[in-house]
């Protein structure tokens, strides 16, 4: 037997021809060496009937910069082959230590970042005060380290590096997946973009003109103006537990208008809040919509408006999370300023000045993804109709302009909007599809997605299709898919 490759700077035996080589032991990855960054820690876990080498890392690519990455790989013959590296959330702070190892449990080598600062409240910018690099290791460096320092200690554990690698994100995550595929093309195979943030100063610009909205005289939407508002919009639009076609609903608020004689009823100040919470921000300078807003049916579930937009109670609103993520947006990656108050900013000329100095570091709004197409990747983007957080119609607003912008998009891109489900999963429609397993059939089967399945324990199943077809009853007690002539 020839002896001795030095790998990961662990001595490796090759054994005779024919046979696989071993691999570098879990603990002698503690001295790899990479650029700028070190292996602080390497154990074995279980997860799933496989042994997991977790290796935690700290890369500082500037001085102020400290990227916490975790890489997870299945040793021996646990490991398919196959690379995921999973986004974050919010703004992020933690390591998604859990998924991370779940997913590796399928075998998956995987990994994943606090997007370089530490912070558990995922809606705290505070992070970025006087710290411009932390902002930009947050919107997209930190995502390119972890890549990088994935797949070369993946090579340094099995002497080779994955044969196929994906991304896969929701929320933040879903901004992040995006971000993959416009400014890193050649780094994945394929990207799962759920809900993305992509548009993520425009929702900072979308939770400013929500809170001004609310905050009016009597504009409050306390929990029974939410449930009088989705009941008529339920009612108005098909009078089902969900909104199946959101694209046919036309709900307008008005008609719950307080009348002499009637109770259950919204103020006219409430009404107009409704109304600019569906519509999305408006510039003052022309009226235009510069993003749309939500969409109706599922504003007083669980997880949905009081969560994101009123908070519990009027007294508490700004403990809505998009009440904290736009006022620590602007406080922190805009204007610098920890006093700054959003409530009264104004939605024309001062958000484009704030948009100018956030957007270079967080969007990730470039329609061109031409080089990721011409590599072969494969995308596939999903939206839940009533999320609260992000809002549907903001998928429709990216997956179009690729469109214009590349003429026919089926070959590689393909989106889903889910009726019924909340942010990121949930809500009053089954929502529950195997994205992984469905853009792997796609990459390595050669499978492109057409009609899913999403299920739900409590709520059944419902046929999803690719937009822009929605799924119509097909006279035979089911659901069937209209075939929808390409855009481009």
């Amino acid at each position: 037997m020839r002896t001795m490759l030095m790998a990961a700077g662990a001595v490796v035996a090759l054994a005779a021809p024919g046979l696989a080589r071993a691999e570098t032991a879990c603990a002698d990855l503690k001295t790899t060496r990479l650029a700028h960054a070190e292996v602080t820690a390497a154990s074995v876990e279980s997860q799933g009937g496989r042994e997991l080498c977790k290796v935690a890392v700290t890369s500082r690519p500037t001085p102020d910069s400290d990227i916490r990455i975790e890489v997870w790989i299945p040793l021996g013959a646990g490991w398919n082959g196959k690379f995921v590296q999973l986004g974050n959330g919010g703004f992020a702070g933690t390591v998604p230590s859990g998924r991370l190892k779940q997913v590796a449990g399928q075998g998956y080598a995987t990994a994943g970042t606090d997007n370089g600062h530490q912070d558990p409240v995922g809606t705290s910018a505070a992070w970025a005060l006087g710290k411009t690099e932390k902002i930009v290791d947050y919107g997209w460096r930190s995502l390119k380290e972890t890549t990088d320092i994935a797949k070369a200690l993946i090579r340094a554990q099995k002497a080779d590096g994955p044969k196929t690698s994906y991304f896969y994100g929701c929320s933040d995550g879903g901004r992040e997946a995006l971000m993959e595929a416009q400014r890193f093309p050649a780094d994945f195979d394929g990207i799962i973009a759920g809900a993305p943030a992509n548009y993520m100063s425009r929702l900072f610009g979308n939770g400013a003109a929500q809170q001004q909205a609310l905050a009016k005289p009597g504009a409050y939407l306390d929990k029974p103006a939410l449930e009088l508002i989705q009941a008529a919009a339920l009612k108005d639009c098909g009078g089902e537990a969900f909104v199946r076609d959101p694209l046919a609903c036309r709900f307008d608020p008005a008609a719950l208008l307080c009348k002499p004689g009637v109770t259950a009823c919204l103020t006219a100040p409430q009404v107009a809040a409704a109304k600019a919470i569906y519509d999305g921000r408006r510039d003052p300078r022309n009226g235009k919509v510069v993003l749309p807003g939500l969409s109706p049916g599922g504003e007083a579930q669980g997880g949905g408006w009081q969560a994101w937009v009123t908070g519990p109670s009027q007294d508490r609103n700004a403990n809505a999370a998009g009440y904290q993520f736009a006022s620590n947006a602007f406080k922190y990656f805009a204007f610098q300023d920890p006093n700054y108050d959003f409530l009264t900013m104004d939605l024309g000329a001062e958000f484009d000045r704030a948009k100018a100095k956030m957007s270079p570091m967080i969007d990730a709004e470039s329609p061109d993804l031409k080089a990721f197409k011409a590599r072969g990747g494969k995308l596939i983007q999903y939206h839940g109709w009533n999320d609260a957080a992000i809002p549907a119609r903001s998928s429709i607003v990216y997956y179009e302009d690729v469109g214009r912008t590349m003429g026919d998009t089926s070959g590689f891109y393909r989106m889903y909007l889910i009726p019924g489900m909340l942010h990121c999963g949930g809500g009053a429609g089954p929502s529950t599809v195997d994205w992984l397993a469905t853009l792997d059939d796609w990459v390595v089967g050669g499978t492109a997605p057409a009609s899913l399945t999403a299920t739900s324990v409590v709520n059944g199943r419902q046929l999803l299709c690719p937009y822009p077809a929605v799924a119509k009853a097909d006279g035979k007690g089911g659901w069937a898919c209209p075939v929808v002539k390409p855009k481009g």
